[in-house]
């Protein structure tokens, strides 16, 4: 196999329940064009229905995420032609992916490879990680949720500082503001990740995703109906079969063994 036929979107299944989702454009800094947005959408939506994967890792290269969008594929683009194109739909099986997912973040994450990351439930970021929404120095503005869920994680004064002037942000400066979950040296980001995804892919799956559910759900509502949904699925939890096998084996002093039912 060449290097021309190597899948730009790779998926890797383990034994543990993790799945691991990478992107592979070395040779143009992994950029999201149409086919990487498109084979990233069949693979979340493919992961959303499979009972044996419980938690997802997106990763790029050791020395960068995701550079950008493919300018070539906008550069002469008009407005309805990026109408027509409704990547919202391609991004949308990654934000409404029901497994918690993370980004292990190493070199550039920038205007859609931030985004991407923004995508995500947690991010764990290499010291080497810089991220960015420069889509002002080409006149334009981030258009895959980079304003909106830019603002909601890091506030409105670092969020306007980020995206009006287009300015790089290191890693631990993300991590500062609240951009990131954690920081570590670039050779264990992977592993981190890995191990994170590990940890929760060894936890009940249907409390895991009720928690994904109502904690992103609840985030856009009042404070009084956000907590009205967190009961809820509080109570619904009770009917699980992991619930009464966690309290078992919580008495019995053992380990649990959760099948997500």
């Amino acid at each position: 196999m060449t290097s021309a036929d190597q899948p730009v979107v790779t998926l890797d299944v383990q034994s543990n329940g993790v799945a691991v989702v990478r992107i592979q454009r070395p040779e143009v800094k992994n950029a999201l064009n149409t086919q990487v947005r498109e084979l990233l959408a069949e693979h979340f939506r493919a992961l959303a229905r499979r009972r044996d994967v419980r938690a997802i890792v997106l990763t790029g290269g050791e020395q960068c995420f995701v550079a950008g969008a493919d300018i070539n594929e906008f550069a002469h683009a008009g407005a309805i032609d990026m109408y027509r194109r409704h990547t919202e739909y391609l991004w949308e099986a990654i934000s409404r992916c029901p497994k918690p997912v993370i980004a292990a973040v190493n070199g550039f994450a920038l205007g859609g490879g931030c985004e991407l990351a923004m995508h995500c439930d947690l991010i764990v970021a290499g010291e080497s990680a810089r991220f960015a929404q420069p889509e002002v120095k080409l006149g334009l503005m981030p258009g895959a949720g980079g304003t909106q869920r830019l603002v909601r994680a890091v506030g409105k004064f670092q969020a306007m500082r980020i995206a009006l002037t287009g300015c790089m942000v290191s890693a631990n400066e993300a991590l500062a503001i609240g951009m990131l979950s954690e920081v570590v040296s670039d050779d264990q980001t992977l592993p981190r990740a890995l191990a994170l995804a590990a940890q929760i892919a060894a936890l009940p799956p249907l409390a895991v995703e009720q928690i994904k559910e109502v904690m992103l759900a609840g985030a856009d509502l009042p404070l009084e109906s956000a907590l009205v949904l967190e009961r809820k699925a509080f109570q619904l939890l009770f009917d699980s079969k992991d619930q009464k096998e966690g309290a078992a084996a919580f008495f019995e002093k053992r380990a649990p063994e959760y099948r997500g039912e």
